[in-house]
């Protein structure tokens, strides 16, 4: 086990999440100055496509973290029947669920239903169908999209490790996207059930949705939410959530109602509005 793999097990995952936290939420001038004039060099961050453009002007590093764009900086594939990317960043794995499971790396897999929070009925409609996994580095706009339009019929939040979910922990931490804390975000389509899943990491301070707010960690290891009645629709393209530093998206579809662009590979560099599949 490499050190870098051995220092995520041994570190305090929730309470480092936490400090970090406190420090990106900060408004004082010097604590979020610092961090943003670090941060923006240290990744090349491209500035002239955010609505703001001085980074220093945003009151706190979390604003920063997660700038609007400028209107049209990502425009949405139109076509009728283009699924498109749900942000920016890397294809880590896509393709077909192969009976139950998700190919995370070579040598390691995890359960559609351990993903969506335990419950094998609520994973039976996306069986053989279809996933994609997107992450997010540090560098990337940090807004996470609708990949189709779809009504919002419930939320699942899981309580769980926060691993870092880069390429090499991918390799090496077994069913790393079903062990971390995430929440599973589930509509109602024209093509059936979709499934989009914001997955925590290692210092990301928190996880966010459009019709929630900030999502807070519970105590509980499993918080369900109906909004089957709430009459939430998302059309493509709409804001869904945000990550307060990078994480990863997982998108899943039932069988026999969409595909995968064919030049579409893992280790691609996508970005939100892109169509990366459509509708059979």
């Amino acid at each position: 086990m490499s050190l870098f793999i051995t220092f995520q097990h041994l570190v305090p995952q929730h309470l480092l999440s936490q400090g970090v936290g406190l420090l990106a939420a900060s408004e004082n001038k010097l604590i979020k100055n610092t961090f943003i004039k670090n941060f923006a060099a240290q990744y090349d961050i491209n500035m002239s496509e955010a609505l703001e453009e001085n980074p220093l002007a945003y009151k706190s590093f979390n604003d920063f973290f997660t700038r609007a764009l400028k209107p049209n900086a990502r425009p949405i594939a139109s076509a009728t029947n283009a699924i498109i990317s749900p942000a920016d960043g890397a294809i880590s794995q896509l393709g077909a669920i192969s009976a139950d499971k998700i190919f995370q790396a070579k040598g390691h897999d995890y359960s559609v239903a351990t993903l969506l929070g335990g419950d094998e009925q609520r994973a039976q409609a996306f069986i053989g169908g279809q996933f994609a996994t997107v992450y997010l580095s540090p560098r990337d706009y940090h807004r996470v999209h609708m990949p189709f339009t779809g009504k919002l019929v419930e939320t699942i939040y899981v309580a769980g490790d926060l691993f870092s979910v880069n390429t090499t922990t991918a390799e090496n931490v077994p069913n790393l996207f079903a062990r971390n804390e995430r929440l599973v975000c589930l509509f109602e389509t024209e093509l059936g059930k979709m499934a989009v899943v914001l997955v925590g990491a290692m210092i990301v301070a928190g996880i966010a949705t459009t019709w929630a707010g900030n999502i807070q960690p519970h105590g509980k290891k499993i918080i369900k939410t109906d909004y089957q009645h709430a009459n939430i629709v998302l059309n493509k393209g709409d804001e869904l959530g945000r990550f307060y530093l990078g994480s990863t998206a997982i998108v899943l579809f039932e069988k026999n109602v969409m595909q995968w662009q064919d030049n579409l590979k893992a280790t691609d560099s996508v970005r939100m509005g892109q169509m990366i599949a459509n509708t059979l």
